[in-house]
């Protein structure tokens, strides 16, 4: 987690509220807890129902609006397959290598099958139906958590990272947010790194290099294809994404690795600047995405 003021004596009371907004989605949302309020909910194997809180509610009206927005590509009914996949308990526990695990091809069940009555708050799960938030709730906290602090900090500017899902509110530096763009989050910043500017809304960058385990000498990672309920394969090895929220940066950036071949003409057709890198290492850059430094068009 990286928090960022304009003013330096504002920085306590923004870490306060975004530790606070982390912790309150942690609880709220977290497959990896016995006690989160998500993990309650849907245990067991038949049909489940209840009212859920505010919170759990608009994370999971998030994930539902992704999965529309992206016709599916990014979908909350991944967890039988993502656990399935060997990401069953946190990633830094997980092992890097293990035992071959069996694979079968077969659809997600599919964000239809999760039904929330907002106005109530009410949620309906399928029988057979395994949530998981991870795709949006982390895009979710950050954008929240920018907004808390803002609040606390009663004006100026803040940026706040959570594992690089990258929300800003409040009155920006004078030359906007500088964010480096990198596959791994918890790189170094150097001289040399791509860099580009916000004033507003959010960058989010999904990868399938960072969050790999290998089972039986094949590689796997947590970007599950909802098509076909497996680890997503196609060409793009990480996507950036700028958008107006961090969420919706994050929502095109997944969606944009399950897609495939046809994901920069469609972030381009949405007007979303983004910058694709494929398995090579070769780089696109569509929507307004700023050339690299060394480039003249």
């Amino acid at each position: 987690m990286h928090v960022v003021v304009t003013d330096p004596d504002t920085l306590g009371a923004a870490t306060d509220a975004v530790e606070g907004v982390v912790e309150a989605i942690d609880l709220a949302c977290s497959r990896f807890r016995d006690d989160s309020e998500l993990s309650r909910f849907q245990a067991g194997h038949g049909r489940r129902e209840g009212i859920v809180s505010p919170l759990l509610a608009q994370a999971l009206a998030t994930a539902l609006r992704a999965a529309e927005l992206s016709d599916g590509a990014v979908d909350p009914t991944v967890g039988e397959a993502v656990r399935s996949a060997g990401y069953s308990i946190d990633f830094d526990a997980l092992p890097a290598d293990g035992a071959p695990i069996s694979l079968t091809v077969s659809p997600v069940p599919g964000w239809r099958r999760l039904r929330l009555f907002p106005a109530t708050r009410r949620v309906e799960i399928d029988a057979g139906v395994e949530i998981d938030l991870g795709a949006t709730a982390k895009a979710l906290a950050a954008d929240l958590a920018a907004a808390a602090a803002l609040v606390a900090m009663h004006g100026g500017g803040v940026l706040v990272s959570l594992g690089g899902d990258i929300s800003v509110a409040g009155d920006p530096p004078q030359e906007g947010w500088h964010i480096q763009i990198a596959e791994n989050s918890r790189a170094a910043i150097t001289p040399d790194g791509e860099t580009i500017a916000i004033r507003s809304g959010g960058v989010a960058t999904s990868s399938t290099t960072v969050r790999r385990w290998r089972r039986g000498g094949v590689e796997l990672h947590h970007i599950i294809d909802p098509a076909t309920g497996l680890p997503a394969t196609g060409p793009w090895r990480t996507v950036s994404v700028v958008a107006g929220s961090c969420v919706d940066a994050n929502i095109a950036a997944t969606a944009a690795i399950v897609r495939g071949a046809g994901a920069a003409a469609w972030l381009d057709g949405a007007g979303l600047p983004a910058r694709l890198v494929d398995r090579s290492g070769a780089m696109i850059r569509v929507g307004g995405w700023p050339a690299a430094p060394d480039q003249t068009s």
